[in-house]
């Protein structure tokens, strides 16, 4: 019979589970590999949930779980080889205006260093602090602040230069 615990844990988890996901997706930009990310997060929590429980920053731990989870699958990537008869499905098309900036930025994230890309996640998607992103990353805020200057600089190189603005209705 589940207790107390369990049943705190459960609703926390299912309540922050979007949050996750769209942490996970960002980092790692395969929904699949989110799933993963987000479940092995949620078992790792559960292991510790009664001490983790009990701390003021419950969602400033799970959020370095899964950054470090991702950081960590960068570093031994070669185990995660995908055999398939056939190629994944494409993901679904909305209608949704600015998707196609979206995707190409979507396209350079993936193509950044992994912890650049944390970094530049966790500043600029999730919003987070210098201070927040050396806490979750266990570096320093130095660090943190040279790692987004390269980051930046990479999906700079990664997205070329700006289109030029437009000469129309600028004549003199």
């Amino acid at each position: 019979m589940p207790d107390a615990s369990d049943h705190e844990y459960t609703e926390y988890v299912t309540a922050r589970l979007p949050a996750l996901h769209r942490l996970a997706y960002a980092l790692c930009g395969d929904a699949d590999e989110a799933d993963d990310l987000v479940q092995e997060a949620a078992t790792r929590l559960y292991q510790r949930w009664s001490k983790v429980s009990r701390a003021e920053r419950v969602d400033a731990y799970v959020r370095t779980v899964v950054v470090r989870l991702f950081l960590d699958g960068k570093r031994r990537g070669w185990w995660r080889v995908r055999l398939s008869a056939t190629p994944p499905d494409p993901p679904p098309v909305s209608g949704d205006a600015g998707i196609e900036d979206r995707t190409v930025l979507r396209a350079a994230l993936t193509r950044v260093p992994p912890r650049q890309r944390a970094v530049l996640v966790l500043r600029f998607l999730h919003d987070l602090s210098v201070d927040e992103v050396a806490h979750t990353l266990g570096c320093s805020t130095g660090t943190v602040k040279s790692q987004t200057a390269h980051g930046l600089a990479a999906m700079r190189r990664l997205l070329g230069p700006e289109p030029a603005t437009s000469a129309v209705g600028e004549r003199g």
